[in-house]
């Protein structure tokens, strides 16, 4: 069966292997286009130019903004700067057109304007004066305009109060010049204007400028950006590619390849979490492969012995029973080992263990009398201290029990062998001491081995090799240890410590701790 599964599996990678080498390449610019470093800086690079080409129009927006702000106060510097003349002129009596002619004349020889901005004196309806005397074309257009100023003004109203700037003839925009217009009084009729004018279409020409060269700055910087981002993408999506090469170098007889981890990002932990789930992985793949491995040549043995004594069994009752006692046996030997195995590849589940609050010295009590009946020893027990901790009551019946039948085994009639439980604060522990032969120190590191027996030295021991692997087993999947102590000739000192509560915890367990 498995060489039909092995050929299916070739058939299958050399039919897909023939289906890829018959894949045409795709052209580079699609590859260039499938890669997540290119998706993300396409990405990065089309928000970078809707916020440049959003932040554009808002700069010039602002910066106009800043231009006539800037214009009305200078606007307004000057009109002030009028008033106060032109205040004290109308208070002196007996004035005419004359007299307002020669006031203009003087304001405009006394007062040196801002640049851009331009003082203009209309008098009688006609342009008179201004200073600077050229105007440009686009304010000598707009005279007219500003001269209907005067006309919307009431003529019901103060001209204290029209000096003050409280009618509609205060602030006004054409075109591309911003002024402020005052009327000009004689005898109660509106007789002139005076009109403080500032042309914006310099600020606006060095606003388009300074436009046109933050947009050629934004531009080499954005290519910049795009240039370094692909290279930094690149180095942190070197984790996803050593990921993708990895997954690709891991076949089923070599799960050993790993990731290296580096920094604390998400790659990182992506790493962390590939390495952790490659490590399950493995272990899995192991503990199946062990399986088969000792199922086949544990049970190879019995097989045989039970295949040659069937076929050599006599035709006599007496051959017959015999041989049909030998057969049971093996068979007997061989639900044990398959047993035992089963239990070995259960050890890793998460629900190996069925949690409940032990009582310590009940069971412990309970052990003790289930000794007397394995064989014909010294038997002792020792109790330090009562307490409850967590643990499958079954699981740990099977392990100590397994640690006494050893003790047993390798014990004579009248050894000693003793029971022990203690608690503290944090843990529980258990031993099995004897005064039998002991174990010696190469035996000692291969003991808890699958199948592993310690050398031959007279011992009596018809087991698989299995018990303490599955001690080992039980007290790890509580989250424990076990240690062993042993000399020659002077008995052997196995200790399980584990943990009042394991980290593999159920709603009992997690109900012991509120309670504990």
């Amino acid at each position: 069966m498995r060489q039909m599964t092995s050929e299916i599996i070739q058939t299958n990678r050399v039919s897909q292997t023939t289906g890829e080498a018959k894949k045409q390449p795709s052209p580079w610019w699609q590859n260039l286009l499938k890669q997540a470093r290119t998706r993300i800086l396409l990405l990065q690079m089309l928000t970078v130019i809707a916020i440049a080409g959003l932040s554009l129009p808002l700069f010039l927006f602002l910066f106009l903004s800043e231009v006539d702000r800037r214009v009305q106060a200078d606007l307004t510097e000057e009109m002030e700067q009028f008033r106060e003349s032109y205040l004290e002129w109308e208070s002196m009596p007996n004035q005419s057109l004359t007299d307002l002619q020669d006031f203009a004349t003087n304001h405009l020889e006394t007062n040196i304007p801002e640049d851009d901005n331009f003082l203009i004196f209309i008098l009688d309806g006609t342009y008179y004066k201004s200073n600077p005397r050229s105007l440009p074309p686009l304010v000598s257009e707009n005279l007219s305009a500003m001269q209907d100023i005067a006309s919307r003004v009431s003529p019901d109203v103060s001209p204290s109060d029209v000096i003050q700037g409280q009618q509609r003839t205060n602030d006004a925009t054409v075109g591309t010049i911003l002024y402020l217009a005052k009327p000009l009084r004689l005898e109660g009729k509106i007789q002139g204007l005076f009109v403080a004018v500032h042309t914006t279409a310099g600020e606006r020409q060095e606003a388009l400028t300074g436009v046109v060269i933050l947009a050629e700055l934004v531009l080499g910087v954005v290519v910049i950006s795009m240039v370094i981002s692909w290279f930094t993408i690149g180095k942190l999506l070197a984790p996803l590619q050593n990921l993708t090469a990895t997954a690709r170098s891991i076949s089923q007889s070599d799960l050993s390849q790993r990731l290296a981890v580096q920094g604390t990002d998400e790659l990182a932990e992506l790493s962390s979490t590939f390495n952790s789930m490659m490590d399950r992985l493995q272990s899995a793949f192991t503990s199946q492969r062990n399986f088969i491995n000792d199922a086949g040549h544990e049970l190879r043995t019995p097989i045989t012995i039970v295949l040659g004594n069937l076929e050599v069994m006599g035709e006599t009752p007496e051959e017959q029973q015999e041989t049909h006692e030998l057969v049971i046996d093996e068979l007997m030997r061989m639900s044990r080992i398959v047993n035992d195995l089963i239990l070995l590849s259960k050890s890793d589940r998460s629900d190996f263990l069925q949690l409940e609050t032990i009582n310590l010295e009940s069971f412990t009590q309970e052990l003790f009398a289930k000794t007397q009946a394995l064989a014909d020893r010294n038997w002792q027990i020792k109790l330090h201290s009562q307490g409850q901790f967590m643990g499958d009551r079954q699981r740990l019946t099977g392990a100590i029990m397994n640690l006494l039948q050893n003790a047993a085994q390798h014990t004579q009639p009248g050894d000693w062998i003793e029971l022990g439980s203690q608690q503290t604060w944090q843990s529980v522990r258990f031993w099995v001491r004897d005064t039998g032969e002991g174990i010696s120190a190469a035996d000692q590191k291969r003991i808890f081995e699958r199948f592993a027996r310690a050398g031959d030295r007279g011992r009596n021991s018809d087991g698989a090799g299995l018990g303490l692997a599955i001690v080992q087993a039980i007290t790890e999947a509580h989250g424990g240890q076990i240690e062993l102590e042993s000399q020659l000739g002077e008995g052997s000192l196995f200790v399980l410590t584990l943990p009042l509560c394991p980290p593999q915890r159920s709603q009992n367990a997690q109900n012991f701790v509120r309670h504990s």
